[in-house]
C-alpha cells in the first residue's frame, strides 16, 4: 500500500495547522492595542450585564429552558436528514413514520408556544 495518494491531503492539513498556529502566535504582536472601558466590559447578548456577587450568581431558568428547546428541535433535524437521504428506500412506511414523528414534534412545539416558553421577557 502506497501513501502517495494521501500526500496532498496531509499537505493541506499541515498547511491549515501551520496557518492556524501562525495566526494565533502573531496576533498579539501585530494586533492593535487600543483598550477602552467598553472593550474590557463583559458582553451578554447585547444586554447590559447586571452586577453579580463575587462567588457568582444565579442564572435564570429561562436560559436552560431555551437550551433544552434548542436541543429538542435540533435533534429533529438530525432525524430528518437521514430520512430524506433514504426516502426512496423506505417507501410509504417511512413516510408515515416521519409524519408521526413530525406531528409529535409539532405538538410539543405548540405546547411550548402556548405555555409561553418561546417568549423572552
Amino acid at each position: 500500500m502506497s501513501l502517495s495518494p494521501y500526500v496532498p491531503i496531509i499537505g493541506v492539513f499541515a498547511l491549515a495547522a501551520a496557518f492556524a498556529v501562525f495566526s494565533v502566535a502573531i496576533a498579539p504582536l501585530l494586533g492593535p492595542r487600543r483598550f477602552n472601558k467598553a472593550k474590557l466590559a463583559a458582553y451578554e447578548c447585547g444586554i447590559e450585564p447586571s452586577p453579580e456577587p463575587v462567588g457568582g450568581g444565579r442564572i435564570p431558568i429561562k436560559f436552560y429552558l431555551t437550551a433544552m428547546l434548542f436541543i429538542v428541535f435540533d435533534i429533529e433535524i438530525i432525524f430528518l436528514y437521514p430520512w430524506a437521504v433514504s426516502f426512496d428506500a423506505l417507501g410509504v412506511f417511512g413516510f408515515v413514520e416521519m409524519l408521526l414523528f413530525i406531528g409529535t414534534v409539532f405538538i410539543a412545539y405548540a405546547y411550548v408556544w402556548r405555555r409561553g416558553g418561546l417568549d423572552w421577557d
